[in-house]
């Protein structure tokens, strides 16, 4: 069954995407306010600017690379549902911790010695709390689905994600941060009440002794996936692809207010934009490929992505070109200029090409191993993304420190991705070879090997 909507429908699935909606929701309620708070408030310098947004990153990042194992081996030897719970309360206490963070630098309170650092705190803690939630959220699913269920349920997972940030989004860039430091407390709270109607999800294989050393199970884990050749091509896709993604994500702030002149609520639309194109090619890839697993159109979809980054650097060009007033320009001066369309549409060609490439690589990971090792293949997953995210991050701050201009930057994501639809195109035929369609072998083995 290829479509998707009944799934919203069953117990089995949707107070798990509620939830993980609110997640997403609240999390980009907070990260967004504080970004914007502090590039379009406290700061202003272009350089101080993406180093605090890349800094930024780099702080909700760590946590992934280092505790990714550990959180892969509780999902997959405890209850899921059990761990959601657990994890949405810690959410409470975490928001609790960055609202005060929000009403100080609000009030102009100790902004650089105390508050900023406290904004920071509560970043790293996030970090850590979507360590523990993100394998679960795609592991579950095999085990609350059924097979030909669960490319549609990672579809709306991912779906759903993306429109939430977009909320989230919208909200950052127009409440008070006063006011926006009480919802991410509100919205914790209903995140914890709704993940206790998450069904059981006991764990599936023999019980097994947890590697609590973060570097010798992260190793063992990423050495376990290797020998699976679908999912290794997935993981490095995955990664590489996400390593484009944080070096744009940095960028889009200091770029709409250096570049665009536009003020915080035009970056926010921009990331709105850029949401709701992930949603919709989360859902059209399910659409293309009728529930089958498969990355099949992954390279195209890649290369589609990397001629769209191309569209936005060119009309940045031409749009700085056109610039006649040093004022920011608030969404209906914006979208009054003759390119605003061209910006917003080639950032939702963009998200829409990257969601059909990256959502059913996800399925990949929960679909090609035994279930009762899925939340480990998404915790392996998630070192590669980060310590890739960490690499991309480190990219946009050094290419910025060279005095790489903003807009060559972005030309730069869209050669990246050549290299992604290379790895696109090797997990295709690892894939056509597992299923014994491919009569030529790939590098380090035979079919049987696979598996």
């Amino acid at each position: 069954m290829f479509t998707s909507t009944h799934l919203l429908k069953q117990r089995r699935f949707m107070p798990l995407f509620v939830t993980q909606l609110l997640n997403a929701f609240n999390d980009n309620l907070y990260k967004t306010a504080m970004v914007l708070f502090v590039v379009y408030t406290v700061y202003d310098s272009a350089d101080t600017e993406t180093l605090f947004s890349g800094a930024a990153s780099a702080v909700f990042i760590l946590p992934f690379f280092l505790l990714s194992a550990i959180a892969g081996q509780l999902a997959d030897l405890r209850d899921k549902a059990a761990i959601i719970r657990k994890v949405k309360a810690a959410e409470i206490a975490i928001m609790a911790v960055g609202a005060f963070g929000l009403f100080l630098a609000w009030k102009g309170v100790a902004v650089d010695l105390f508050a900023i650092p406290l904004l920071m705190l509560a970043l790293f803690a996030m970090g850590v709390h979507s360590t523990f939630f993100g394998p679960i959220k795609y592991a579950i699913l095999p085990q609350h689905l059924e097979p030909d269920e669960v490319l549609a349920g990672t579809g709306l997972v991912e779906a759903g994600t993306y429109l939430a940030i977009m909320a989230g989004t919208i909200l950052a860039g127009f409440l008070y941060v006063e006011h926006a430091a009480i919802g991410i407390v509100g919205f914790a709270v209903l995140g914890y009440l709704v993940s206790r109607q998450v069904p059981p999800a006991p764990p599936m294989g023999a019980p097994e002794r947890i590697d609590w050393n973060p570097f010798t199970s992260s190793w063992r884990l990423i050495g376990d996936i290797v020998h699976n050749r679908e999912v290794f091509y997935a993981i490095l896709a995955i990664s590489f692809f996400w390593t484009i993604g944080s070096v744009l994500f940095i960028q889009f702030p200091p770029l709409a207010k250096n570049v665009l002149m536009a003020s915080k609520e035009v970056a926010s639309l921009f990331l709105v934009f850029f949401s709701i194109g992930v949603a919709i090619g989360s859902v059209a890839v399910n659409l293309l490929l009728k529930g089958r697993v498969s990355a099949r159109y992954s390279p195209r979809s890649v290369l589609m992505m990397g001629a769209m980054v191309a569209v936005f650097y060119f009309v940045c060009r031409a749009w700085n070109a056109t610039l006649d007033s040093t004022e920011l320009m608030d969404v209906p001066t914006f979208l009054s200029h003759p390119l605003a369309w061209a910006v917003l549409g080639s950032l939702l060609l963009i998200a829409m090409f990257g969601g059909m490439f990256v959502v059913p690589l996800y399925a990949f990971l929960t679909t090609k191993v035994p279930t009762s090792q899925a939340s480990r293949a998404v915790a392996a997953n998630n070192i590669v993304n980060s310590g890739a995210m960490v690499a991309g991050s480190l990219l946009a701050l050094g290419l910025s420190a060279a005095g790489v201009p903003l807009a060559e930057q972005v030309l730069l994501s869209a050669g990246m991705c050549l290299v992604s639809a290379w790895l696109g195109r090797r997990l295709h035929l690892a894939e056509l070879q597992a299923a014994g369609e491919n009569p030529l072998p790939l590098p380090g083995g035979h079919p049987s090997q696979e598996k």
